[in-house]
């Protein structure tokens, strides 16, 4: 099992993130907020958009912390979906809490993967 969060895991272009926010695939809890898009590289990939409006300086750079680290250590229960490119934002007003971040992550991205997969099969 590889636990690293390599470069290859992250978005890192304005292109890259700009794709993701065309794309018409998102999911909202009380915790995150996650936009996505299917990619073909075979891995999933992670770009944090941490606003202002969540907090000052630390409280930003902790959520982006325990983010990145929810990501790297569910990274390979994600194998069973589709690989995605997800962009991830607090919800305005929550806690950054590592149990709910990590719970409310698995969650949303296995019912991003199955809303991809309604929208595909409705259209056929």
């Amino acid at each position: 099992m590889d636990f690293c969060f390599e470069k290859e895991d992250r978005l890192r272009t304005n292109g890259e993130f700009l794709r993701v926010y065309q794309s018409s695939y998102h999911v909202v809890d009380r915790v995150l907020v996650i936009q996505g898009v299917l990619n073909n590289i075979g891995r999933q990939r992670l770009g944090l958009s941490v606003s202002r409006k969540v907090g000052n300086a630390v409280v930003r750079n902790r959520w982006k912390r325990l983010i990145r680290e929810a990501f790297r250590l569910q990274k390979n229960c994600f194998q069973t979906i589709g690989t995605w490119d997800v962009v991830i934002r607090p919800r305005k007003g929550s806690v950054p809490d590592f149990e709910l971040i990590t719970s409310s992550m698995a969650a949303l991205i296995k019912k991003l993967d199955s809303l991809s997969q309604n929208l595909a099969g409705k259209s056929c």
